[in-house]
């Protein structure tokens, strides 16, 4: 065969610096298509009374939850579903969690709180603002980055000021005052504020994971192309790239046709 070189190796490398953005989106939509595909499961935690049953008939709309002074009133979980934005959140209603209980029951409803709380992709941590002796669980403290602390019956307390938690949300959930602030927080949280929903989006595991393998390919390409390689040598990794896009369209071959068009707009005969 013919040697080829680049005719212009400024042209292709911003070719591929376009294609290299593209995958990128792609493989950041994947986290939007496992939500839309299974969900995001939703765990409301915090102390007895704090305010949880509220909370999720405040998030619904309507009263699913049983609602007392009383605390320790939830001892199981309850779960119900929420339409965010077309994206579906499982909110689970967990018993109220206290350092220490002589109850049985009410610690078997505790520990499977902390179960939901560690299998949840979003934990709501509930606090009630006008508690003394309101704290943060120090369990919690390895789940910082799916937590959202939000501060209940605000309304309640005289000063008005708001604690040291500046990322925290503040509510009334009796009165229904920031729902809406933690509905945003939610989806914030789950889809991105940098997701496109009209883009294309990937719910395949599969074809996420040919996708970083097809950047990976880029990624070879360019690092050749600055290493002055010759299109012979580069030739091989944009066979890769080929290949795996080739698994996500059925299409595994090589497509002499594609090769033919970079080649034939890219590179000369030497």
């Amino acid at each position: 065969e013919e040697d080829v070189e680049f005719a212009d190796r400024n042209k292709f490398s911003l070719l591929i610096a376009t294609l290299n953005e593209r995958v990128e989106q792609l493989i950041s939509s994947f986290r939007m298509g496992n939500v839309i595909k299974n969900g995001v499961s939703v765990a409301i935690i915090g102390k007895p009374n704090a305010g949880k049953s509220t909370l999720l008939n405040a998030l619904l709309n309507e009263e699913r939850a049983i609602v007392s002074e009383i605390a320790g009133t939830t001892r199981d979980t309850i779960e119900e579903t929420l339409l965010i934005n077309s994206v579906l959140f499982r909110l689970i209603d967990t018993a109220g969690i206290r350092e220490h209980s002589g109850d049985r029951i009410e610690n078997m409803g505790i520990e499977r709180s902390k179960q939901n709380a560690e299998k949840a992709n979003i934990i709501l941590h509930l606090l009630d603002i006008t508690d003394p002796e309101q704290h943060q669980f120090d369990w919690l403290d390895k789940f910082a980055l799916k937590t959202i602390d939000v501060y209940n019956k605000y309304d309640e307390q005289t000063s008005k000021e708001k604690l040291a938690n500046t990322d925290a949300i503040y509510i009334s959930a009796k009165h229904k005052h920031g729902i809406d602030s933690v509905k945003e927080a939610l989806y914030e949280r789950a889809i991105g504020k940098e997701i496109n929903t009209e883009s294309t989006i990937v719910t395949n595991a599969r074809h996420h994971e040919a996708l970083r393998k097809i950047a990976d390919s880029l990624y070879d390409i360019q690092q050749a192309m600055d290493a002055g390689a010759s299109a012979d040598l580069v030739t091989i990794d944009i066979r890769r790239a080929l290949h795996f896009l080739g698994e996500i369209t059925g299409q595994v071959e090589v497509d002499r046709d594609i090769l033919g068009t970079i080649f034939g707009k890219f590179c000369i005969g030497k």
